[in-house]
């Protein structure tokens, strides 16, 4: 975040277990990512006496637009979101490589197509933020519901990309569930069993366990550490070990569909 104009986020919690995450600035002026539904944020302006300048969608489900048509109707909030019909009201439709520079809040965006979970998917970076929706998830990333394992992967591997000290801002509430899986393929990483004591008392105490910092994505999430040993290990009985990248990820992937802690 710049230190000439403070940002401050939130992640409010929404239906069973998404995140819209709120950024605002010390001048009452907000954005949303991915408003499933409108109560929270319209609970969250009323408490914290901020006006609604953005919305920002990265794709199509409904439990990450449903708040979008009553928020827009409320507050004229600008709707930016990817060139998917299935999403019907945007302002701005955005495509890979665009920036969203917004003067209130403050902040410039870059636009990053990464298909995968959907085709259609966008996540978005800048002011070291990452709101990357449903591709990337802490210690785990999305379903494949239209995209290939190619795609994915590929999507992952641009998000890993990104400075180490970005603020990975996903989608859901999922950490606890996707360390139990990365333990099955990992269980000698202590990095990650330090994460899962972490989140864990997060929880205990009420408290999300987001934003993580893509650092701990790349030493505890299995999906971006596919070349490691111990994971190539893990996936001896699912897929020649010889295998490439694209089918060690597709493999891991059905490992996580099937399990069960």
């Amino acid at each position: 975040m710049t230190a000439t104009t403070p940002l401050h986020l939130k992640p409010l919690p929404a239906l069973a277990d998404n995140y819209i995450w709120l950024l605002h600035d010390d001048h009452g002026n907000a954005l949303v990512v991915d408003p499933g539904e409108a109560t929270p944020v319209l609970d969250a302006l009323q408490h914290q006496q901020l006006q609604l300048r953005a919305i920002l969608l990265t794709h199509h489900h409904p439990d990450h637009i449903g708040g979008s048509a009553r928020l827009h109707a409320l507050t004229a909030a600008s709707i930016h979101a990817p060139d998917d019909p299935r999403i019907e009201l945007a302002t701005h439709r955005v495509k890979d490589g665009d920036r969203i520079e917004l003067g209130m809040p403050q902040c410039t965006l870059e636009v990053l197509a990464v298909p995968g979970h959907t085709l259609s998917h966008v996540a978005f970076h800048g002011e070291d933020l990452l709101f990357c929706g449903d591709t990337l998830f802490s210690v785990g990333c999305g379903r494949l519901f239209e995209g290939t394992p190619a795609q994915m992967l590929a999507s992952l591997q641009r998000l890993a990309a990104l400075p180490a000290h970005t603020l990975v801002c996903c989608g859901h509430e999922y950490t606890l569930a996707n360390c139990a899986f990365a333990q099955s393929i990992e269980p000698a990483n202590v990095m990650l069993q330090q994460r899962l004591q972490s989140v864990r008392c997060k929880r205990q105490a009420g408290l999300p366990s987001l934003p993580s910092r893509m650092s701990d994505e790349l030493a505890c999430n299995p999906f971006l550490r596919i070349d490691e040993a111990d994971v190539i290990h893990a996936l001896a009985n699912e897929v020649d070990v010889a295998a490439d990248r694209v089918a060690r990820f597709a493999a891991l992937r059905r490992m996580k569909d099937d399990f069960r802690a």
